[in-house]
C-alpha cells in the first residue's frame, strides 16, 4: 500500500510561476497564490499508484533519453520532464511511428488503449500573434537631443549633439564632485557643459577604489568631433590646480601633440608644458641633461614599446618618471589602438595592448582615462580596460573570459546592457555629433564590360596557378621551402590582388561622382587603404624614374609572387669525366684507406704479444727493428710477393700495389700519375654514366621549372591589368596640382611634362619637410585651392576635414569611400575626418561597392563590427552607419554556409532552389552544382578533388575539412577569386540560405533583434519602483517597474487609417478590412492590411483590433488563404469592435488557456514588468531566475524600450515575464517591507 504524502503535508514547485508552495495535510487541490494557476498533487503524493500510461494521450519516446512520454493530442512542442530537452513533433513521422507501433504486440501488462479523442484546433491567428511578440516590438527613433540632465554649468555645445535613446533613458549617478575650475571656466566659457559633465564625472570616478586597490578609471566614449581634446585639456588643468602636476597623455600620432598644446592653451593652462617623448633621450627624465620635473608627456603608442639600442625601454622610463605613487592623470587617448590583448584562437597579443596593461599595473593609483569613439568595437576588445571593474573582485565576473564569454553568449542585447549599464555608475559618456543632414548611401559600382573580360582573365589565371603550383612542388627536396608557406604567401597575394581589382573597378565611378560633385560646387574626399607605394617602389627600383605608364599593384604583386616564390627543384652540380673520377678517388680514399705493410707487421706484433709462443717481452721493439724495410718493401695485390715499393704500380682509386708484369698482358709502357686498376677502371666507367644520367634528367626538369616560370611571368606582364587607383585617381581629376594627397607614402608617380609616360618624384620639396606633407596638403584642401583630398588611414589620423567656418573653403564635402576599412574602428575614423565640431554644412557619404558578390566580404567585416560598435558605445545598434544587410559573418551566416557546403556536395537536400534554376528542371540544378563543384575546386575549398568516371562520369568528388565549414570569411575571401558569373551565383545561392535561416529564426521568436521598442496607445506606470539592489560603490540602484500597455486600435482609428490611404493615393484594390476564414471557439479574428508599395512579392502591412500594427509583413498569398476581404463596413465594424472588448481580459487562447491569467498572447490589456538601471551585478542572478521559465522564448535576456504616455519618462531595461517575476525577485532576496 503506498503511503499518502499529502496525509502529512508536503512542499510542491508550481506548475505556473515555479515557485515553492507548501500544501496543507489532506489538500490534494489548490490554487497557487501568487500566480492564481488552479493544480493538483501528482499520483505519488496522493496515495495513488501512477498509471504509467495515460490511454488519453500518444505515447511518444523522448529523443535524447528514450523516455517513454504521455503527450496531449495537439501539442506541437514541449519539454521532456526527465532531461529537459526541448522536443517538437513531427507530424508526418507521427503517423508513421503510430503505424509502426500499432503492428507491433501489445503489452500483457496493458489494455490497448482507447481510440484517441479528435486532435485539438490551433488557432493559427494565436500562433502567428505569439511568434510577433516573441520577436520583440517596433524599432523607434534611434538618437535624442542631448543636454546635461544634472549639471548646469557653461554654456551649450557649439554643434548639435544626440545620444542615443537607450544611452538617454538611463540617468548617471548624482554629481557629488566639487569642480575647483568652476568659476575660471564659467568666466572663459572655454568648456561646454557636456566637456564639464564629462569633467565632474571623471574627477568623481577617480575618487573610488576597486577592490583590488587600484584607482577606478572613466571610459570617455564621446563620437569624433565633440571635443575630446579639449576635455582631456580641462582634465589635466583641473588636477594641475590640485597639485597633481605631471601627467602621461598617450595617443596614435606625433603631430597631435600641436593639437594637445593647442587645447591645453584653449583651457588656460599655457603655463603647462608639454613634452614629446619621441624627442627626448632614453635617459631619466628628471636628470639635469633633460629636467623636465613636471609637465605633460606626451607618447605615442610607438614610442610607448620603442627601446633604446642599449635596450632601455620608453614604458620603463615613463614608469620611473611618475614614480611608484604617481596619482596624476593617464591618459590613452585614441584606445582602439590598444584591442587585441586578447586576440581570437591561435592569435597573439599585441605588443601596445600588452604595454597598455602594464603601465597600469606599474601605476595602479594613476588616475586612467580611456578616451575612443570606437574603444570597444567589440567585447574582446575590452580586455585592456581593466579599471572599469567590469570584471574581477567583488563581480559576478572573476575574470575577463568569463565576462567575454557571457556577452558572446548572449548576443547584441547583453552589449547594449552594458554600455546602459557603465552610464548608470558614472564611469562612461558617450555622445556624438548629429548626423542631421548628413546623408549615407551605398552605391553599386557595376563592372564595366572591359573591367569584367579583365576580371574573368585574372581569375581563370589564378586558377590555372594554382595547378601549376600544385605540380611544382611535387619536385620540391626536402631541403626547400614548406609547401604550406607557399600556399600561405598564394593565398595573401590570392586576397590583396583581388582585393586591388575590386578597388580599381570603381576608379570609374568615384571619378565620375567626383566630377559630379564639383560640378555642382561641392568638394570632394575620396577614403583609402591601401597606397601601393611598395609596389610603386619596387618598380621604380627595377626599371627607373621613368616608365611608361603607371604601375599596376596587380601585375607587381603577381611578378613579386612568382619571382620569389615559384618552387623550383635543386640547381644539380656541373659534371664532368676528370671531376667525377677524383671525387670517387676521394671517397674511395676516406671510405676504406689502403693498408701498408708497415701497419700489417704491427698488428701482426701486437697480436703475437698476446700469444703464449711468443718468446719475446717487447714487441715495441722487434717494430723499431723492421721500420726501414716496412717503408722500401711493399706486397703485390695479385702474386702476393714482396717488392720494392719503386718497382710496383699503384692505383689511383683503390691505392693497391701491383707488379707490371703480373697483368696479362704485361703492363711495359710509362703509366700516368692517375693510373687506375681495371676493376676500378671498369667500376668508375659506370658510375660516371649513371652520374652522367642522373644529372642530365635534374638539369632537364631545372630548365624545365625555369622556363615553366619564364612563360608564367611573361604571360603575368602581357595580362591587360588594371593601373594603381590612387595614382589613376589623382591623373584624372588634374594631377597633384588639383589633388591633396594625405597618405603616408614617399613618393609618387605623376605624368611626365612631355605627356608620354610618368616620372617618380618625391612629395615633399626643398621648402617642405616630409613630415610636413600632409598638413600643407591638408592646408590646401582648407583654403580652397585644391578641390579634391585624398586620404589614408596612415596619413590622416587626427586630421580635420570638415567644412570649417574658420576655414576658406566650406563647400559640402562628398566623401567617397572608395575602399572599405577592415575594422569598423578605421570605418569610423575615417567618416569622423570630415564630419566634427563647428561645421558649416554636414557631408555626404558615399560608400561604393562592386557588384562583385565576393567584396562584400570586406563590408562584412565593417558591418559586424558597427553592429557591436554602435551596441558597446552607443547603446544601441543602430547607431552607426547603417551596413547591416552586408553582415553575413555572424551564426547565420556560419550555419547557411555550412548548409550550402552540404548540398553542394549532395551530402542534403538543397535547402533552396538556387539561382537561375527551377525545381521543375532538375538538369539546370545538376548543371549548377556541377559548375559550384569546380569553382570551389579551383579556389581550394574542395580538397582532394575527383573526376568520376563510370556511370557517374563528369560527377567531383571530394571533401571539404571541418576548420571551413563555418569559415565566412575565408569563403568570401575564396569567392573573390572566381569569374564574376559564378561568383555571383554562389553568393546569390549562400545569401538566399541565410535569409531563410533568418526568416525561420523570426517566426520562432529565436532572433536576437537587441533592443526592441513596446509601442502602445497608453502606457502608465503602476505603484512605485521597487528598489532590488543598490551599487556600494556609485550609490546606482537596480528598480523593478511595472506598466499597464494598451496595445489596442479602436474602430474609429482603424477607419481613419484607412480612409488616409486611400486619401493619399497610395490604395490598392486588396487594401481594407479582413476576417479569418475559420472560427476559433466560435468567433473569427479580424484585421486591417494596406499592401506595401514597395514590395515585391507583395506583402501587406497588418493592424489588429488587440496588438495594434504587426511588426511582421504579411505575404499575400498567405493573407489570402487564412483571410477573406470584407465588403461589409458594419460586419467588419461588429467584429472589430467585439475582439476588441475581449482582448482587454482574455488572451486569444480563451479560457480554457493553459497558461491562464498570466498568458499575454493577443491580450489588448498587458502588464509589463521591466528591471532597469543597474544590471550587469545580478547578471548571474537573474540569468539563474529566467532559466527556471517553462516558455522557452522566456529564457532569453530581452532588452526593451518604452515611454510612458503621459509624462514621456523613457525606461531601458531587462523585460521579466510575469510568470518569473516572483522569481526573480525572490532570487534576488528582495523584501517588500524593507523596499517599502
Amino acid at each position: 500500500m503506498v503511503q499518502s504524502a499529502a496525509a502529512a503535508g508536503c512542499q510542491v514547485r508550481c506548475a505556473g510561476c515555479r515557485g515553492i508552495l507548501n500544501v496543507a495535510a489532506g489538500m490534494t487541490e489548490f490554487c497557487c497564490p501568487n500566480c492564481q494557476l488552479p493544480q493538483m498533487l501528482p499520483p505519488e503524493l496522493r496515495g495513488v499508484a501512477a498509471k504509467g500510461i495515460d490511454p488519453t494521450k500518444i505515447q511518444l519516446p523522448c529523443a535524447r533519453c528514450s523516455a517513454l512520454l504521455n503527450v496531449p493530442h495537439g501539442l506541437s512542442k514541449f519539454t521532456c520532464p526527465q532531461c529537459g530537452v526541448d522536443l517538437a513533433v513531427d507530424l508526418p513521422k507521427l503517423q508513421n511511428y503510430l503505424l509502426s507501433s500499432s503492428s507491433s504486440s501489445i503489452s500483457p501488462f496493458h489494455q490497448p488503449p482507447p481510440p484517441p479523442p479528435p486532435p485539438e484546433e490551433i488557432n493559427e491567428v494565436a500562433v502567428d500573434v505569439e511568434r510577433e511578440e516573441d520577436e520583440g516590438g517596433m524599432v523607434g527613433e534611434t538618437f535624442t537631443d542631448y543636454r546635461p540632465s544634472k549639471i548646469s554649468i557653461g554654456g551649450p555645445h557649439p554643434d548639435a549633439v544626440v545620444e542615443t535613446s537607450s544611452l538617454a533613458a538611463v540617468q548617471p549617478p548624482e554629481p557629488s564632485y566639487d569642480l575647483r575650475l568652476k568659476d575660471e571656466i564659467e568666466k572663459s566659457k572655454a568648456l561646454s557643459c557636456l566637456q564639464i559633465e564629462t569633467i565632474v564625472y571623471a574627477c568623481q570616478r577617480h575618487l573610488h577604489h576597486l577592490l583590488n586597490d587600484t584607482r577606478a578609471g572613466f571610459f570617455m566614449g564621446d563620437g569624433a568631433g565633440v571635443g575630446k581634446g579639449r576635455t582631456i585639456a580641462g582634465l589635466i588643468w583641473e588636477n594641475w590646480h590640485l597639485g597633481r602636476h605631471k601627467a602621461l597623455w598617450i595617443s596614435v600620432g606625433s603631430d597631435l601633440k600641436f593639437d594637445a598644446r593647442r587645447d591645453l592653451d584653449d583651457v588656460g593652462a599655457s603655463c603647462v608644458e608639454v613634452h614629446a617623448l619621441n624627442k627626448l633621450p632614453y635617459s631619466k627624465l628628471e636628470s639635469k641633461s633633460v629636467g623636465i620635473k613636471q609637465g605633460v608627456i606626451f607618447s605615442t603608442y610607438s614610442s610607448l614599446i620603442a627601446s633604446s639600442e642599449r635596450g632601455r625601454s620608453r614604458l620603463q622610463q615613463l614608469i620611473q618618471w611618475c614614480g611608484p605613487e604617481f596619482d596624476g592623470l593617464l591618459v590613452f587617448d585614441e584606445c582602439h589602438k590598444a584591442k587585441n590583448l586578447i586576440p581570437e584562437t591561435g592569435g597573439q597579443a599585441t605588443r601596445t595592448g600588452e604595454a597598455v596593461l602594464e603601465i597600469q599595473d606599474r601605476l595602479p593609483q594613476a588616475r586612467v582615462v580611456y578616451c575612443s569613439a570606437t574603444g570597444a568595437s567589440e567585447p574582446r576588445n575590452m580586455g585592456y580596460m581593466v579599471r572599469l571593474g567590469l570584471w574581477g573582485a567583488g563581480t559576478c565576473f572573476p575574470h575577463f573570459q568569463a565576462f567575454l564569454g557571457a556577452l558572446e553568449k548572449r548576443g547584441i542585447g547583453a552589449l547594449e546592457l552594458v554600455a546602459m549599464d557603465m552610464k548608470a555608475r558614472g564611469m562612461y559618456v558617450c555622445r556624438t555629433l548629429s548626423f542631421q543632414g548628413a546623408e549615407f548611401e551605398v552605391i553599386e559600382a557595376l563592372l564595366e564590360a572591359k573591367m569584367t573580360d579583365i576580371y574573368q582573365k585574372a581569375a581563370e589565371f589564378w586558377a590555372e596557378l594554382r595547378v601549376e603550383l600544385l605540380t611544382a612542388t611535387a619536385y620540391l627536396s626536402d631541403d626547400k621551402p614548406n609547401p604550406s608557406q607557399i600556399w600561405r604567401l598564394y593565398w595573401a597575394s590570392h586576397q590583396r590582388f583581388f582585393r586591388h581589382m575590386c578597388m580599381s573597378a570603381k576608379v570609374p565611378a568615384a571619378v565620375r561622382l567626383a566630377k559630379q560633385a564639383l560640378a555642382e560646387g561641392k568638394c570632394v574626399v575620396i577614403g583609402l587603404q591601401s597606397t601601393g607605394e611598395a609596389r610603386t617602389e619596387e618598380a621604380v627600383t627595377k626599371y627607373g624614374l621613368e616608365l611608361d605608364d603607371f604601375v599596376s599593384g596587380p601585375r607587381e604583386l603577381l611578378i613579386k609572387l612568382v619571382e620569389e616564390n615559384y618552387p623550383l627543384p635543386t640547381k644539380p652540380e656541373s659534371f664532368t669525366g676528370e671531376e667525377s673520377v677524383r671525387e670517387l678517388q676521394r671517397k674511395r680514399h676516406s671510405a676504406s684507406p689502403g693498408v701498408s705493410f708497415k701497419g700489417r707487421v704491427r698488428k701482426i706484433a701486437k697480436w703475437k704479444v698476446a700469444s703464449d709462443e711468443s718468446g719475446s717481452d717487447s714487441p715495441i721493439e722487434s717494430d723499431h727493428g723492421s721500420s726501414e724495410s716496412d717503408e722500401e718493401f711493399q706486397i703485390c695485390d695479385i702474386c702476393v710477393m714482396e717488392e720494392e715499393k719503386k718497382k710496383l704500380l699503384r692505383c689511383s682509386c683503390c691505392g693497391k700495389l701491383f707488379h707490371p708484369n703480373c697483368f696479362v698482358p704485361p703492363l711495359l709502357d710509362v703509366v700516368p700519375e692517375n693510373w687506375s686498376c681495371v676493376s676500378c677502371k671498369e667500376e668508375t666507367d659506370e658510375y660516371v654514366q649513371a652520374r652522367q644520367a642522373y644529372l642530365a634528367e635534374l638539369h632537364k626538369r631545372y630548365e624545365a621549372a625555369i622556363e615553366r616560370k619564364s612563360t608564367i611571368l611573361e604571360i603575368v606582364r602581357s595580362m591587360d591589368l588594371p593601373n594603381n587607383p590612387l595614382d589613376d585617381i589623382i591623373d584624372q581629376l588634374g594631377g597633384p596640382d588639383n589633388v591633396a594627397e594625405m597618405t603616408g607614402r614617399r613618393g609618387m608617380l605623376v605624368r611626365a611634362s612631355t605627356g608620354k609616360g610618368v616620372v617618380y618624384q618625391t612629395r615633399n620639396t626643398k621648402e617642405i619637410a616630409m613630415e610636413m606633407v600632409n598638413m600643407h596638403e591638408k592646408q590646401l584642401f582648407m583654403d580652397g585651392k585644391k578641390l579634391v583630398a585624398i586620404i589614408s588611414e596612415a596619413g590622416s589620423a587626427g586630421v580635420s576635414l570638415q567644412a570649417d567656418r574658420r576655414a576658406i573653403n566650406q563647400k559640402r564635402r562628398v566623401h567617397l569611400t572608395l575602399e572599405l576599412p577592415w575594422s569598423a574602428d578605421r570605418a569610423i575614423q575615417q567618416l569622423g575626418r570630415t564630419h566634427r565640431s563647428n561645421q558649416a554644412c554636414a557631408p555626404e557619404y558615399r560608400l561604393l561597392i562592386t557588384n562583385l558578390g565576393g567584396e562584400r566580404r570586406f563590408a562584412s567585416i565593417v558591418a559586424k563590427r558597427l553592429e557591436t560598435l554602435g551596441a558597446l558605445t552607443q547603446g544601441d545598434r543602430r547607431a552607426g552607419p547603417s551596413l547591416s544587410a552586408f553582415n553575413y559573418d555572424s551564426n547565420f551566416g556560419k550555419r547557411a554556409l555550412s548548409m550550402l557546403y552540404k548540398a553542394i556536395m549532395e551530402q542534403t537536400e538543397l535547402p533552396v532552389v538556387p539561382p537561375g534554376c527551377l525545381r521543375e528542371k532538375p538538369e539546370a540544378v545538376r548543371e549548377f552544382l556541377t559548375q559550384a563543384k569546380a569553382a570551389l575546386v579551383s579556389v581550394g575549398i574542395i580538397r582532394d578533388s575527383v573526376l568520376v568516371n563510370g556511370k557517374d562520369n563528369g560527377r567531383i568528388t571530394g571533401r571539404i575539412v571541418d576548420s571551413d565549414m563555418h569559415d565566412v570569411g575565408r569563403f568570401l575571401n575564396r569567392l573573390l577569386g572566381l569569374p564574376p558569373d559564378i561568383q555571383n551565383r554562389l553568393f546569390e545561392f549562400f545569401t538566399s540560405i541565410l535569409d531563410l535561416l533568418i526568416q525561420d529564426a523570426r517566426k520562432e521568436g529565436q532572433l536576437d533583434s537587441g533592443i526592441v521598442d513596446i509601442k502602445a496607445n497608453v502606457i502608465e506606470m503602476q505603484g512605485s519602483p521597487k528598489t532590488v539592489h543598490v551599487d556600494p560603490t556609485s550609490g546606482a540602484s537596480t528598480v523593478l517597474l511595472t506598466f499597464t500597455v494598451d496595445r489596442g486600435i479602436t474602430w474609429e482609428a482603424a477607419s481613419d487609417l484607412l480612409e488616409c490611404n486611400k486619401k493619399d493615393g497610395v490604395g490598392h484594390q486588396n487594401d481594407g478590412f479582413y476576417e479569418s476564414k475559420r472560427e476559433w471557439m466560435g468567433r473569427r479574428h479580424y484585421l486591417l492590411a494596406f499592401e506595401c508599395n514597395r514590395s515585391s512579392p507583395r506583402m501587406f502591412k497588418v493592424f489588429r483590433p488587440a496588438s495594434g500594427e504587426a511588426l511582421r509583413e504579411m505575404p499575400f498569398p498567405e493573407l489570402q488563404s487564412k483571410y477573406r476581404l470584407l465588403s461589409s463596413l458594419e460586419k467588419a465594424c461588429k467584429g472589430w469592435n467585439e475582439e476588441y472588448e475581449a482582448s482587454s481580459k482574455q488572451c486569444m487562447h480563451g479560457p480554457k488557456c493553459k497558461v491562464g491569467r498570466l498568458c499575454s498572447v493577443g491580450k489588448r490589456l498587458q502588464e509589463v514588468n521591466i528591471l532597469g538601471g543597474l544590471i550587469l551585478p545580478l547578471w548571474g542572478t537573474i540569468e539563474e531566475a529566467l532559466s527556471k521559465q517553462v516558455r522557452q522564448s522566456h529564457t532569453r535576456l530581452r532588452v526593451v524600450r518604452l515611454e510612458t504616455t503621459e509624462d514621456n519618462r523613457r525606461v531601458v531595461g531587462l523585460l521579466i515575464p510575469n510568470a518569473a517575476v516572483h522569481s526573480v525577485l525572490e532570487d534576488l532576496s528582495w523584501d517588500a517591507d524593507e523596499d517599502s
